[in-house]
């Protein structure tokens, strides 16, 4: 096992960097079915039905399904790539950007992923705190929405977060996600489906597929929509890939999982808006479906494995930075952090320094998989501080994708900079 040590004075004990050493064969224990059923379960979630909605009355049922199908085989894909990185070299999201970037400039993007992670996991904190003051209100007539109802449902949320983190992350995955977990998600899938298919068929299937969009986006904007959900979770996928047995199942079992709930939600996104009022809410049209809120009240739980997914992540790459606190104790310090922010913390305001932050990963791993992605990458930390090439790639992609948003939205922005910092990347790195 490559081992990452700290301390380096004399007489100071050298702590074992879990987060940036190669995880030993008896470590890996994910099969197929554990990498499916973790990404299925982290696909699915009541932002993915959000963008679904958001597609249909931009560019009508035909090209949103094009959008949905294409942008999610693609981005699918980049995300069962590293997760097959991470398998094959057991090493973590801040181990894979130790290799590209050199052990001192890959700070710089670890300290990137921490902050935009602990801003995900307080925005599904904030999701998973409105969905409850809705079911309440709907089915109880509870009013949650206070400020005294916002702190204890978030309270709630938050240390239900901090509780799983206190456990095994393996333990989670196999015996809670895909034992129990994944049966009632799936079940609360096809009953909203359904629902919502039988109200697209009553109003009139011709009429659903026929129409058409206002023109507000273009096909390839609209998959850079859809792209951007998988491509989102890149900066965390190895983390828990290298758990796999073999790369090999890593890499299909994350695709399949991830692309099925991807498609699934999309969809139902867009058979919600096409049958519910144009400014009608997510939350409360799934409310009124005949057994909506248990469907919902699944799908809400659902929602946590999603922030646990953030905060574990946030916590391995924390850890690779302070190694003296371990990923657990990280873990639980960030989940009470997370907690606290979104007790006090405008998520309006919030949310498009997350969007800038989450473009700033796209040319990252463009860079990552472009060097490490063919071929065997090794699992041994490198002597290098800052590899100035894949650095000026990565800071150029950051540019070409900004460029693209502001004055060319039409041609989408994460296909054009993840194929030019790759085969930069590519063209760029040492051979032999």
């Amino acid at each position: 096992m490559a081992m990452y040590p700290t301390g380096n004075q004399a007489g100071t004990p050298h702590v074992p960097n879990e987060a940036l050493s190669s995880l030993p064969a008896g470590a890996r224990v994910f099969s197929w079915h554990e990498h499916a059923s973790l990404w299925f379960s982290l696909g699915v979630g009541l932002l993915v039905m959000q963008m679904g909605a958001y597609l249909v009355p931009a560019v009508g049922t035909r090209d949103a399904a094009l959008a949905i199908a294409l942008g999610t085989a693609i981005g699918a894909g980049l995300l069962a790539w590293t997760a097959k990185l991470g398998a094959e070299t057991g090493l973590t999201s801040a181990g894979l950007m130790h290799q590209t970037y050199g052990s001192l400039f890959a700070r710089l993007p670890v300290l990137l992923n921490i902050a935009q992670l602990i801003g995900w996991t307080t925005f599904e904190l904030v999701i998973m705190r409105d969905g409850t003051a809705a079911i309440g209100k709907q089915s109880f007539g509870w009013a949650l929405d206070g400020v005294a109802g916002n702190a204890a449902t978030t309270l709630l949320w938050g240390a239900v977060l901090t509780l799983l983190l206190m456990g095994s992350m393996t333990q989670l995955v196999r015996k809670i996600i895909g034992r129990y977990g994944l049966p009632l998600v799936i079940a609360s899938l096809v009953w909203l489906s359904w629902q919502f298919g039988a109200k697209v068929h009553a109003n009139g299937l011709d009429a659903f597929v026929s129409r058409a969009g206002d023109g507000s986006m273009g096909l390839l904007s609209a998959m850079d929509l859809v792209i951007a959900m998988p491509v989102s979770w890149l900066p965390l996928v190895a983390d828990y890939a290298r758990f796999g047995k073999s790369g090999k199942g890593a890499f299909s079992g994350t695709w399949i999982g991830y692309a099925v709930a991807n498609i699934w939600c999309y969809a139902l996104g867009v058979m919600v808006a096409s049958v519910s009022a144009p400014d009608a809410d997510l939350v409360n049209t799934l409310l009124l479906a005949q057994g909506g809120l248990i469907a919902l009240s699944l799908i809400l739980v659902d929602e946590i494995d999603n922030a646990y997914g953030d905060v574990y992540s946030g916590a391995v790459s924390s850890h690779s930075l302070l190694p003296q606190v371990s990923i657990r104790a990280w873990g639980m310090a960030l989940a009470v952090l997370c907690t606290g922010l979104a007790l006090v913390l405008p998520m309006r305001g919030l949310e498009p320094f997350l969007l800038i932050l989450s473009s700033v990963f796209v040319p990252l791993y463009g860079v990552i998989l472009g060097r490490l992605g063919f071929g065997s990458a090794g699992s041994v930390m490198p002597s290098v501080k800052v590899d100035y090439v894949a650095a000026v790639i990565w800071i150029v992609g950051i540019g070409v994708f900004q460029a693209l948003t502001n004055w060319a939205p039409q041609w989408g922005a994460t296909l054009p900079s993840l194929l030019l910092t790759g085969v930069l990347a590519i063209a760029t790195r040492k051979r032999g």
